[in-house]
């Protein structure tokens, strides 16, 4: 998606949510220096690769035990956040992760150590986390929710599950399957590492449901992939 288009939708996001345009574009900034400070970073090139034409994005939505037991996946993997946790559980390490650092990060770190390039996503609200586990990673693809820099992008997408959703529908997926986003009124435990069991949703998860919903809705009527949810 373009800057020029998603910044529609951005504004409407700061609007419902309350969130500082300025600290987001500071976040963005911070990630930028990180990455090339360390030397982790890879770009859209490198990860595009990964992405095959059929593509499973897993969201830690209550449902995704139970998907995860049933069947295989054949096809590249990308896990969202917490999500994260669930495939290692179960034996599957995905090709990708797509994150703002609120999952488990050892699980995160594990995963990545294990081959997964991780997609961190810088916002207002993380910078504290950017600072303390970015240095810890590798292949990492930057992404931000404002304007992007130079390796730093921006492919649409609210939530760590929508955004695996735009990344893979960006760089090529013509099919895409999502796992566990069940967008109800319980949240999964592995959307935040303190809960330990499912939870009923609060407010501010409510809206940020709400818009992911949104937004796949719009990429599946604008979007060249087909987004099949399972």
């Amino acid at each position: 998606m373009k800057w020029d288009h998603w910044k529609s939708f951005y504004l409407q996001i700061l609007s419902k949510m309350g969130y500082d345009m300025e600290k987001d574009r500071e976040a963005a900034l911070l990630l930028r220096e990180l990455l090339l400070e360390n030397e982790n970073y890879i770009l859209t090139e490198n990860i595009k690769e990964r992405i095959g034409e059929r593509v499973y994005v897993f969201g830690a939505g209550p449902s995704l035990e139970k998907k995860l037991e049933r069947r295989e996946f054949g096809g590249t993997l990308i896990s969202s956040d917490g999500a994260t946790s669930a495939l290692l559980e179960n034996g599957i390490v995905p090709h990708i992760i797509v994150t703002d650092l609120d999952g488990n990060f050892e699980d995160i770190k594990r995963a990545n150590g294990l081959g997964a390039y991780v997609v961190v996503h810088a916002h207002g609200d993380n910078m504290d986390k950017l600072k303390h586990y970015v240095p810890k990673l590798k292949n990492v693809l930057g992404t931000c929710q404002t304007q992007p820099l130079d390796i730093i992008y921006n492919f649409g997408g609210f939530t760590d599950g929508d955004r695996a959703v735009f990344l893979a529908e960006g760089l090529g997926a013509k099919e895409i399957f999502l796992i566990g986003f069940d967008f109800g009124e319980i949240v999964g435990k592995w959307s935040k590492p303190y809960l330990k069991e499912h939870t009923p949703i609060w407010e501010s998860k409510k809206k940020k449901f709400e818009i992911a919903q949104i937004l796949l809705d719009w990429l599946k009527k604008n979007g060249k992939a087909k987004i099949i949810k399972v």
